[in-house]
């Protein structure tokens, strides 16, 4: 086909639809991913495909180094999912691993039954969602970041050699979350922090790693309130007059929430610097300007001395009094 027009027009043309061609491919690609992401595992049900979890103890007992059934024997998975009031597909190892008649068939071939080692991050989730979907807490994984970047319920969970009983974690927290979450680590070692490390908050107070519908899927409070207020309750209000900056950006408008080197973890070293982020000297109509007589050239001096009750009042809209 012959683009008209003088070369440059027609290269620009054909740049263009070449542009084109990769943002619908890039757009398909995305929407075949999400849907993979979405798509639920249906057991087969017909009970002749299934062996039990006799069969496959007397090849995966004494296996070395993995032991697979004797750690199962000790999970609540076997409880679980060893239910006689379901069918077959409900029993056993074959619950997670699919019918097996065609794998002791075959000799243990591992490509008629399913393994989780190469499998994708949307399958393995796909089969732990089959029991773990429902309730709040897991509802949301199929829109969760940490599904959406490849990682798999089994990254953080082993069904088999869990080294923590509890949700059969693979790590305790924080350490299984500083595996991805390097720089989260380096936050919680400054001077002033939320007590991570210590033990007393873990990153799962704060946020839900399996998903939710707010930004880096944090949680909220029983009124839908940021976490923040679920320790700091007496900043929660309702105040008669409002910080707007803790309606508009939250907690996070002062504060970093994970560690900082300046007291109250505060974003600035000085007070009066991280007010003046918002109120300026110029009329700016977001926050109400310095008034004149304020004499910034004591810089050491911080606003709240004055503004005590910055997080909120019902008696003073300049903050002066709680």
């Amino acid at each position: 086909m012959r683009i008209p027009g003088n070369p440059r027009s027609q290269f620009l043309t054909i740049l263009v639809i070449l542009v084109l061609l990769v943002m619908a491919a890039s757009a398909a690609a995305d929407k075949t991913k999400s849907a993979d992401q979405e798509k639920k595992y249906a057991r087969p049900t017909d009970a002749s495909l299934y062996v039990g979890s006799e069969t496959c103890k007397t090849c995966h007992e004494d296996m070395p180094s993995k032991g697979f059934y004797k750690t199962y024997e000790d999970s609540p998975h076997f409880v679980t999912t060893l239910d006689t009031k379901r069918g077959p597909e409900w029993h056993g190892c074959e619950a997670c691993h699919g019918p097996g008649k065609a794998h002791v068939d075959g000799g243990g071939d591992k490509t008629k039954i399913f393994t989780f080692k190469n499998a994708s991050a949307a399958e393995i989730s796909a089969r732990c969602l089959d029991c773990h979907q429902y309730g709040e807490e897991h509802s949301n994984f199929a829109r969760s970041v940490h599904l959406q970047n490849g990682v798999s319920c089994t990254d953080c969970h082993d069904p088999h050699h869990a080294k923590e009983s509890q949700f059969l974690m693979k790590e305790k927290q924080p350490v299984l979350c500083y595996g991805c979450h390097q720089d989260k680590k380096q936050q919680f070692n400054r001077p002033f922090h939320h007590r991570v490390n210590e033990g007393m908050v873990k990153c799962t107070d704060c946020h839900n790693p399996h998903g939710g519908f707010l930004t880096r899927q944090l949680r909220a409070t029983s009124s839908q309130d940021t976490v923040c207020f679920k320790c700091h309750s007496d900043k929660a209000g309702p105040f008669v007059y409002e910080h707007e900056a803790v309606k508009v950006e939250g907690c996070v408008a002062c504060h970093t929430p994970h560690g900082s080197s300046n007291p109250r973890m505060l974003k600035r070293s000085q007070v009066n610097l991280l007010c003046l982020e918002c109120h300026a000297f110029t009329v700016d109509p977001g926050a109400p300007p310095i008034p004149s007589f304020h004499n910034q050239a004591q810089k050491y001096q911080a606003c709240t001395m004055c503004h005590v009750s910055i997080h909120g009042s019902n008696t003073d809209q300049f903050f002066f009094k709680p």
